[in-house]
Formats: C-alpha cells, structure tokens, sequence
C-alpha cells in the first residue's frame, strides 16, 4: 500500500489525526487522585454527567452540587471534580466535585498554615474539650485558645464568626488544630503599648466591662485592665456592682492609681462627678429638716439617703420619745420616705446622724412643766424588777420607784412580795432628768420620814426596851420598834470581855439597853446593855429578860452565873 506523506493527506484526515493526538496525550495525563476540569453535558436523574476529555465521561451525584435544597449548576457550567477512578464497571469515570473542594481547601489550609496566614470560619459546635470550628473542612478549636482567660460557657461562641491562627496540621491525619488566643494576644498586645502611652494617675479613659464580681467591674482600657471597685463605682450605695455596669457596657473611667511594675490598675467612676459631701455642712447643718428615703435596716437603726452619695443613719434611740424600740423594722421599711432632723454632722468622716423623733414635740419636757417635783400621781405597776418597780405615769412613760423609796423603815429587797403588775399605786415625783429621759418617784416620800422624829423619842441616855433580832461577829442587832433597829455593839453587851455575843443574848430575847446614839441622817442607832447595868448595878435587873421580869436578883448574882456558866462550857 502505497502511504500519502502529510502533504498530499486530505485536510479531514490531519485534523482526524491531530484530534486523535490530543486525545491521547489527554487521557494520558488523566491520572486518579487528581483534580481535573470538566464541564456538565447533562443532567440525567440524580446525577450530573461531567466531561473532563477522558475517553468516557463521568457521573457526580446530584446531591454534590446541592446547597440549601437547591442545585447549583447547569449545563455548560465549568466545574473542578476529583477523579476517583478513571473507569468503573460500567466504564464510566468515577469522579468527585465534593473530595475535590475538600481537598483544594485542605492545599489552601496548607498553603495559609506554611504562611503562618490567618483562616476564617464559624464555630459549629461543641466537642470534647473545646469547639469545632468550619473553615471549609472541620478543625478544632481548643477549650483554652477560645478566649485570653478560659471560659467556661463556651456554648455562647457556637455560631460566631472568629479569625484564627493555625497551630497544628496533618494533612494525613486529617488534623487541623486552630488558635483564636493567639490572635487576642497579639491584638492586645498592640492595643497595650498605646494604652500604656496615655495612661497616668488622674487620667480619664475610655473602657469596656470585661467581667463582674461581686467586689467590683473588670474594664478594658484596651490590652489592660483595671478594676473598678464597687465602692468606686458611686457616691451614693451601691449593693452590687451590676446595679451600675454591665458586661460590655462602653464606660468612661478615671484613673486612681497605676503600678507600672506589676501593671496594676484602680480605676474610678464617681471620680468623674463632684462629691456630694464637699458641700454637704451648708446643704445639711444641725437642726435641719430634711427628706430622706430609707435604704437600709441593721439591729441598731436606719441608714436614710438624703441625696445621691449622701447617707445618715437614724439609732433606734432617736426614733421614739416613748417606744422602746426593739427594731428598727417596727417603725420604717426599707423604700419608705421620712422627714428627718440633722442632729450632727461629720464631714471628713462622712457621716450624719439623724433623728425620727425630734420631728415632734419632747413629751419629757411636757412632763416636767405637767408634773413638777412633789406632784402626787396614782398609776398602775407596769413591771417589777429586783431594783423597783415602773410605775405608768403617762402613755410610753414610766416613773420608777426604786426599792429605796418604797419604805422608811421596811428593807425591801424584793419589791415582788408587796406588789403586783397592775395595782394601782400612789406615788410621790422626785426627780424628772429631761435629758435622761428619767423619771424619779417615791412612795415613802407619801409620809413623813420617821427617823426625823426618833432622836426626840429616843435621845441619848434613855433606855429602851428591845428584841435582839440579829447576831453577828461585832454585836447583835435589836428592833426598838417596827422597822426601826439598833447595833449593840460586841463591847457593849458586858463589861466583861466578849468573843461570841450568843454567850451572853439570843435572838428573841427581850433587853433593856441604854441609847448611846442615834444618826436620823444615816439612820443609825447605837444601843449598850453594859452601860445600862452599869447605870443600874446597885439595884436589881428587874425586867432585863423576860424570864426576870418581875426578879430581885443582883447584877453581881446574875454575872457570877453567866461567868459559871462559861467556865463549865471551856471544861
């Protein structure tokens, strides 16, 4: 057969040949593994039929080219697929438009991490130990690189757009580990050194609450942080710091102090107004009435705010002239808005007390122009104590009786024994102490004192009959009359030498004794059986005990018995 050289061909024959060429040299380069372009020829059911120029063409799933229940291409598209296998059973190429984008983002993830370039992509869920995160394939996103600090809530980042750093890749293992930290950091870093440029004692800055305590705010002044504490966060009371910032608020703060060594920054917000109490003794001085809301109850009073940053605190005892009160909780709430009275004022402390009761007249000094000293009242007893009894004078007034004006002449150690709640008793005003708040009454006082008499009835030298009531180490007690007592001292019971007085009286007995003194001012009466023997010596005891009432027996009789007695007792 004779063979046409390429010039004498037809035209139809070497173009025939240069296709074939083409061909060949195309499906020779088609390798599996590779991505190769395509373009769609049709669309067959649930797949799309892709040329790439390989002697057959390949099919791709529908569901490849799906976004959001929609199909994303048509016939003629251009598209990059992933050739799998170059023929399958059906001698069809197998192919993949989604491995095919995968594995592009894997070369351009690769790409960026060799660059150490920054990826995008959105947090999608929560893992173990930390988030997944979509920056075209799934990579992890560690617990502690989410934030500067970590966090615990790390649902809240689901679904935020971040930029991150890629600290680890594998592209074998399918590994992809990412860093937003390193980013803040970086970030904040920068922010410092200009913060760091214009921050200064007395500086006025803006910020961002970062976080909230209960002792105070975190602020972001831009890659520091200062501490707003809560007592700097008002001038007036602050519970907690949530009251007056929130996390992310936008917050102008001045700067209280800064230590560049550890960067430690106190921060204040109040600063930024006047305070209150500069001005407060021409606004607040002694004596004026003021409005004032309650804000705060304690055992011992009220906290009463007069204005913003301006506290005073009313005591339970400046809240009634009468009522004892217990608690505050009896007479306001917390919310209510009261008249006051400025009863002191202490700037530099800051502090103000104030008064509930001095809005109304003192029933004290009422009662005294009411009840002048001498003034006879009859009241009820309203309590009894060890020391006296309180005697209603008027309504939340009580005068007290103290034991030692209940009687002359009686010892009253329990007032109990004579007197019970509600009985009506008559009492003398001894005494009202306005300032005290005390109020003085007498019972005894509703009768002449008794000892004013005595030395009349009872003057020095005279002898007296009287029952030993009492003995002790230094003489025996004896009462000349109802409630009216004498000492006889030890060395006045004989002449002889006494060591124990129950050798020569007993209690009960009846004497006759001589009045060596008698005290009406401190009530005292001083008795001497020896003086009255000896007075009468020479004549008989008649009427000394009662078992000699009526004797003739001899002083000198009756001492020689005592005396035999004695010796017969030391035998």
């Amino acid at each position: 057969m004779t063979q046409l050289s390429s010039a004498d061909a037809p035209m139809d024959m070497i173009e025939f040949e240069s296709l074939l060429a083409e061909f060949e040299e195309r499906q020779a380069t088609v390798r599996e593994g590779e991505i190769v372009p395509g373009r769609v020829v049709d669309i067959v059911g649930d797949f799309v039929i892709v040329d790439i120029g390989f002697k057959s063409e390949g099919q791709i799933g529908k569901d490849e080219f799906m976004v959001l229940g929609e199909l994303t291409v048509s016939i003629g598209d251009l598209v990059e697929v992933l050739v799998e296998a170059t023929e399958n059973e059906s001698g069809l190429c197998v192919l993949s438009k989604e491995k095919a984008d995968r594995l592009k983002v894997w070369e351009e993830i690769s790409e960026a991490a060799e660059r150490d370039e920054i990826v995008e992509g959105i947090i999608v869920s929560r893992v173990k130990g930390g988030l997944s995160v979509d920056i075209g394939v799934k990579a992890f996103l560690p617990g502690s690189q989410v934030e500067l600090r970590p966090t615990r809530n790390l649902d809240k980042f689901i679904g935020q757009k971040y930029r991150f750093k890629i600290i680890k890749f594998n592209k074998k293992r399918g590994n992809i580990v990412l860093s937003r930290r390193a980013l803040l950091e970086k970030e904040r870093a920068t922010l410092k050194s200009k913060t760091l440029e214009k921050l200064h004692e007395g500086a006025i800055l803006d910020g961002v609450v970062k976080n909230i305590t209960e002792y105070g705010a975190f602020v972001d002044l831009g890659g520091i942080d200062g501490l707003l504490h809560i007592t700097d966060m008002s001038w007036g009371r602050v519970n907690h710091p949530n009251e007056v910032v929130n996390i992310g608020d936008e917050i102008k703060v001045k700067v209280l102090k800064f230590n560049a060594d550890n960067e430690r920054v106190s921060l204040g917000y109040k600063q930024l107004t006047p305070d209150p109490w500069v001005h407060a003794v021409s606004r607040y001085p002694a004596g004026v009435r003021a409005l004032g809301r309650v804000v705060s109850l304690i055992d011992y009073g009220a906290f009463v705010e007069l204005e913003e940053g301006i506290e005073g605190l009313i005591h339970i005892s400046e809240m009634s002239w009468t009522r004892r009160v217990k608690h505050p909780s009896r007479v306001v709430s917390v919310g209510d808005v009261i008249t006051v009275v400025v009863l002191s004022l202490d700037t530099d402390a800051k502090k103000i007390s104030l008064g509930m009761k001095q809005t109304e007249p003192n029933p004290w000094e009422l009662l005294e122009q009411r009840y002048p000293v001498g003034t006879r009242i009859i009241g009820k007893v309203r309590n009894i104590t060890d020391f006296g009894l309180f005697i209603g004078v008027e309504d939340g007034i009580d005068g007290l009786v103290h034991v030692s004006d209940i009687s002359w002449t009686q010892k009253v150690r329990n007032p109990g024994e004579i007197y019970v709640k509600g009985d009506d008793v008559e009492a003398v005003v001894l005494n009202i102490d306005v300032e005290n708040e005390r109020f003085s009454l007498g019972i005894k006082q509703l009768l002449p004192d008794p000892w004013e008499l005595l030395p009349q009835r009872y003057p020095s030298g005279s002898v007296v009959d009287c029952v030993i009531s009492k003995l002790t180490e230094f003489g025996a007690f004896a009462t000349l009359e109802s409630g009216v007592e004498g000492l006889i001292h030890i060395s006045e019971l004989s002449r002889d030498r006494v060591e124990d007085p129950s050798q020569i009286v007993k209690v009960g007995e009846q004497h006759k004794a001589e009045v060596i003194s008698i005290d009406p001012v401190d009530r005292k009466i001083a008795l001497s059986i020896k003086s009255f023997v000896q007075r009468n010596e020479t004549g008989t005891l008649r009427s000394y005990t009662d078992d000699d009432m009526g004797s003739t027996a001899q002083l000198g009789d009756l001492l020689k018995d005592k005396l035999s007695e004695l010796v017969s007792k030391e035998d």
